[in-house]
């Protein structure tokens, strides 16, 4: 079955969706503003050497120095068959004033600079390159020894007699061809050689290399054989993706095309809806069931329920069917909302140990299209099963949204009756330290509706108690949980 990839490109962000089987298997969001810095390279310069903490801070443009640590300097390292572990002095390799070519491997955060490395890799489809490393490195995603030697000699055919550097191959190298390895080494090369050229006539805290953007990405990482059409809506960053594929994946550029339609992109495939759908917690299944999907610090939760589905012979069928569509509703939604980390799925019970079994195999089945590395436990004592999902960037609803001024991320707010309860306590607190000549109650419209039917006896009595007129005011910004009392 073919895949579509949907590229939205505006000023601000891009946003690329991923179409399978008619519907949005995955979003990618990227803004502008935003974008990290992990994995730029730039030409610093040393601003300041600490020997006392084996450290430098280096500036490479940016508003606060970054950072350096002896342990991320390679020339610092022994040499091959060198004694011991010892790192040559940081003060016997950097002065002040001296240019450097740098990597970023941490953004900054709050008041500390960013992180470098001296020790550049760059990313390609399918390989890592290490321009400073010999060494030969194979994901340990790649688990059959066979395969891991034979994707090692392959690599090591592409290498030069006098070439310096290493490569990590990738996962995705896995099934790649010699001519999809050769075409991945030369871009690699190629970038390096722009790297090294610019780093001896730029100035120093010049930007010598930056990572790609996502539309770049897409093409580089995103497209594979089932990949039927790459659409963007913006001519000019086609006409970009299009230099782009020239130089570096000349084999995708048939399947990319401007889209020139007179509806924007993303609602002519539904995308729009189904962001707005994916920030949900329910997720209506076709056949009347659903799923319930809770984000918390710690984990992930999924809850199946049957809904209004009644199908076959008995109710074991039913939530047999049942089960079988959520692996496959699961499966999608961790992908389209990005979800990391651990995450517990509360499957409907079955007695049944080949239903069971079953629908292990289908949510494993559904999972193999996941690009990010996961893996799924059996079924627990209770009934769960526990999937692992590694982060590799912010989840959909944290990229899109944040807490509620109301409920602060609660999901829930106290009643108007609750609210009314809490300001008569208050109240009555207020009038036994102060004597003031009114009371001016301060709440939104529920709840002063609130005290002005169902509780205007318990206000009335207060009022009596404690000697004093009390008024109320309707504050149409303050949400429901908000109040304030004014001693006038």
């Amino acid at each position: 079955m073919s895949e579509n990839l949907l590229i939205n490109i505006t000023p601000q962000e891009t946003r690329v969706a991923l179409i399978f089987q008619g519907a949005v298997q995955e979003l990618h969001i990227e803004r502008t503003l935003s974008r990290g810095l992990v994995g730029n390279v730039y030409l610093g310069k040393v601003v300041r050497v600490l020997p006392g903490m084996q450290s430098a801070f280096i500036d490479i443009g940016l508003e606060r120095a970054a950072f350096l640590h002896i342990a991320d300097i390679w020339d610092a390292r022994p040499a091959e068959g060198g004694n011991g572990n010892t790192l040559t002095p940081i003060e016997k390799l950097l002065y002040d004033g001296q240019s450097v070519t740098v990597q970023v491997v941490k953004d900054p955060i709050g008041t500390k600079g960013a992180r470098l490395s001296t020790q550049v890799s760059i990313a390609g489809r399918m390989l890592v390159y290490l321009p400073q490393d010999s060494h030969i490195g194979i994901s340990q995603r790649i688990e059959n020894e066979a395969e891991r030697e034979a994707l090692r000699n392959k690599v090591k055919a592409l290498q030069q007699p006098d070439e310096k550097g290493g490569f990590i191959v990738r996962t995705m190298a896995e099934d790649a061809s010699d001519e999809d390895l050769k075409s991945d080494v030369d871009y690699l090369r190629r970038t390096w050689s722009n790297i090294t050229q610019m780093a001896k006539t730029l100035p120093p805290t010049s930007l010598l290399h930056q990572d790609l953007n996502l539309a770049q990405r897409v093409l580089r990482d995103f497209v594979n054989e089932e990949t039927d059409t790459i659409q963007v809506d913006s001519r000019e960053n086609h006409l970009m993706l299009v230099e782009f594929g020239k130089t570096y994946t000349p084999s995708v550029l048939p399947k990319l095309q401007h889209y020139t339609g007179e509806r924007p992109l993303f609602d002519l495939y539904g995308v729009e809806e189904e962001i707005e759908r994916a920030l949900g917690r329910r997720v209506n299944l076709k056949s009347g069931g659903y799923l319930i999907i809770d984000q918390t610090e710690a984990m992930t939760t999924i809850d199946v329920n049957t809904g209004s589905f009644v199908a076959g012979r008995n109710f074991d069928d039913t939530i047999f069917k049942t089960n079988l569509e959520a692996a496959h509703a699961i499966a999608r939604q961790l992908r389209l909302r990005n979800l990391g980390g651990i995450i517990i799925l509360d499957i409907i019970d079955m007695e049944n140990e080949e239903h069971k079994s079953a629908v292990l195999a289908e949510l494993n089945k559904a999972l193999s299209r996941d690009r990010t590395k996961l893996s799924v436990s059996g079924f627990s004592a209770l009934g769960l099963v526990e999937v692992t999902r590694k982060r590799t960037r912010e989840s959909l609803a944290h990229v899109l949204c944040e807490p509620c001024p109301s409920c602060a991320g609660k999901g829930q707010v106290k009643t108007a009756r609750t609210i009314c309860y809490e300001i008569l306590r208050e109240l009555l607190r207020e009038a036994k330290q102060f004597n003031p000549r009114e009371f001016r109650i301060m709440a939104s419209q529920v709840v002063v509706d609130m005290f002005l039917e169902e509780e205007s006896q318990h206000l009335a009595m207060l009022g009596d108690f404690v000697g004093k007129p009390i008024s109320l005011h309707v504050e149409n910004v303050f949400p429901q949980e908000q109040y304030d009392i004014i001693l006038m």
